[in-house]
């Protein structure tokens, strides 16, 4: 693709299968804080300064070198060479075939709406009930915030880019914002109260705070192949792609790295949470503005729900689109492969979405306690981690599509030439399948290094219940991208 090509155009997907009209709308501006709102999220600045204590900003640091820049590289490199509407997809299908291509996409979708109904309108909903206004867990109020904020984010993946990228660039914006307002309120409150958290000596890293740190950082800094889903949808994406993942991916770890050091120095150990997190810490270190305090956090919680859904939104708007390329090119159902041709967005992939994530939140709302939603967290976990699994086989078509398509002209190339490539690979690669093993089985690790590690305080299910769940569920996801493979073939043979 060139910049010469009309700003509206007909596309077709690698088989030549489909005709999808879509306008090029998203300027480089539009790109990076489309990829930097999908993947900066605020809830993981104090989960990640929870898990890992004074050792989350240095782990932090070593992940951003050894994973992201790597990570960046080969994302970068396939998005600007192969600039398809569907990026994820296009490159497997290329590098691997079509099999490949429907399992990874269907890994790489289910995340999201299963994200967006089992975790983020819990936080949504948590956050409004502390700060804003009670919520009666099972009441109709929790009922309808919830599926109201669900389907506000299909909604916002529904309406054309053309409008939906003013939300995306203002949800950014507000994020970034409520950053800033943080790091500021922290200097305030340091210098009123002290520092009463880390210690220098607390920064050293060590095996326990890698293996407690390290899975929450890698799952925090993914995504930045997400833009792509909408590759055709930018006005120059060989030019764009490049810098928009340089870009937000600098944004998004100084966004993380800045405010975590701030607040593992400031706010007292004792205070920092995993399970409140951003809005915790917010509480703690509005203390400084006396009586407007209650004002301003309602205001701020407010705001954060806002940015929990628009970054829902952001993830709806890619995966989406990967997944019904997947249908128009004859890896899924050719129902779900359509876009609306007045929207230009896969609509009725929109809306499976929406239904897999009311599924999840409704199950998640109603089995509150006991075994049964032990294993109902089980499966809602795994779900969520299938992102990292499916980089698996993503991730290494780089390598793939350097053998198969030397002749295609690459924009950006992964610095080093070919030993470049091997090293940024291979060190990827190493963290994912860290990260994809934790997921799958966690607890190993702890055992074999000597970390204590109680499988059932954490889990709250034995270990073999545990991975009786994860692998079925995996087998359910993967099943389906098969039967969804299969049956456009055996539709094809019959029609």
């Amino acid at each position: 693709m060139t910049t010469t090509e009309p700003r509206e155009r007909s596309t077709s997907t690698p088989t030549g299968e489909g005709d999808v009209k879509l306008t090029r709308s998203l300027g480089r501006l539009d790109i990076i804080f489309f990829t930097v709102g999908a993947t900066f999220a605020l809830d993981s600045i104090a989960q990640i300064a929870a898990a890992g204590g004074g050792e989350s900003f240095t782990w932090g640091a070593i992940v951003a070198v050894t994973f992201l820049v790597p990570y960046a590289f080969i994302t970068a490199e396939l998005g600007s060479s192969f600039p398809q509407e569907g990026g994820p997809y296009v490159w497997v299908k290329l590098a691997f075939g079509r099999l490949a291509a429907a399992v990874s996409t269907m890994l790489w979708w289910i995340t999201n709406p299963v994200w967006l109904g089992g975790s983020l309108v819990f936080l949504a909903t948590a956050t409004w009930d502390s700060y804003i206004g009670h919520l009666e867990s099972g009441s109709f109020g929790d009922y309808a915030f919830k599926l109201t904020f669900i389907w506000l984010g299909i909604l916002a993946a529904v309406v054309s880019i053309r409008l939906g990228k003013h939300f995306l660039n203002f949800g950014t914006v507000v994020k970034l914002g409520l950053v800033a307002f943080f790091l500021l309120s922290v200097v305030i409150y340091g210098v009123q109260h002290g520092l009463h958290g880390y210690g220098v000596g607390d920064f050293s890293p060590t095996l326990t705070g890698f293996l407690a740190v390290t899975p929450v950082l890698l799952f925090a800094v993914s995504g930045y192949e997400a833009e792509n889903g909408a590759a055709e949808e930018m006005r120059d994406p060989q030019k764009d792609v490049p810098v928009s993942v340089a870009v937000s991916g600098t944004i998004a770890t100084l966004s993380y790295l800045i405010p975590i050091l701030a607040l593992i120095m400031v706010v007292p150990v004792k205070q920092i949470t995993g399970v409140g997190g951003f809005m915790d810490a917010i509480s703690t270190v509005f203390s400084v503005y006396g009586g407007a305090h209650d004002t301003m956090l309602k205001i701020v919680a407010f705001l954060f729900i806002f940015t929990l859904l628009h970054q829902g939104a952001a993830w709806m708007i890619g995966s989406d689109r990967v997944q019904a390329i997947a249908g128009v090119d004859g890896s899924f159902p050719k129902f779900f492969g359509v876009f609306h041709p007045r929207l230009e967005t896969p609509v009725r992939v929109n809306i499976l979405s929406g239904v897999v994530a009311t599924t999840f939140c409704i199950l998640a709302t109603t089995l509150v306690s006991g075994s049964v939603a032990a294993i109902f967290g089980v499966v809602l976990t795994i779900a969520i981690t299938t992102l990292l699994l499916s980089y698996l086989i993503i991730l290494p078509s780089v390598w793939a599509l350097r053998r198969r398509q030397p002749d295609v002209v690459r924009p950006f190339r992964v610095p080093g030439g070919r030993l470049g490539l091997n090293l940024s690979l291979a060190l990827v690669m190493c963290w994912i399948a860290f990260g994809s093993f934790v997921a799958v089985f966690p607890g190993v690790l702890e055992k074999v290094l000597g970390v204590e590690y109680d499988f059932y305080d954490s889990w709250g299910v034995s270990r073999t219940t545990f991975e009786v769940f994860t692998l079925a569920t995996l087998g359910v996801v993967i099943g389906i991208a098969v039967l969804g493979y299969g049956w456009r073939r055996v539709t094809a043979v019959r029609a």
